[in-house]
């Protein structure tokens, strides 16, 4: 009985402790989301953010049935738009027509795996 007892509460330590990291690292994405790309696609990721009719193209609203399959199909979409900045210097541009001051922010891996899982999130919970 002392074995199980023992090993029942491992258990649930280590439920606990992963549960800790995953909320840790839904709120890393949640941050960097809400710093970086919610004044353009907005908090509901809709394109709501006070920029998204600035730029030119208008921002895109990501919860779409068509952005949804797109993400479906390519689930590296959302990183490598982080990465490649479609349309050349179109983030930079709007954010400097804007006034808006963006500080660098040094991207990790982690840092990508958090944003690409709270927006995939978000995106599959729209309608």
């Amino acid at each position: 009985m002392k074995v199980r007892a023992s090993c029942v509460a491992a258990l649930g330590f280590v439920a606990l402790t992963h549960a800790s990291l995953s909320f840790a690292q839904n709120v890393n994405g949640k941050n960097l989301y809400t710093q970086r790309c919610a004044m353009c696609h907005g908090a509901d990721l809709k394109a709501t953010g006070p920029l998204a009719k600035k730029s030119n193209p208008p921002t895109p609203d990501l919860t779409t049935a068509a952005f949804k399959k797109r993400l479906n199909d390519y689930p590296g979409v959302i990183v490598s738009s982080v990465i490649l900045r479609p349309n050349g210097d179109l983030i930079p541009r709007t954010l400097r027509e804007n006034g808006v001051k963006l500080a660098p922010h040094t991207w990790t891996v982690q840092d990508f795996r958090d944003l690409n899982t709270y927006m995939s999130a978000v995106i599959t919970k729209s309608r």
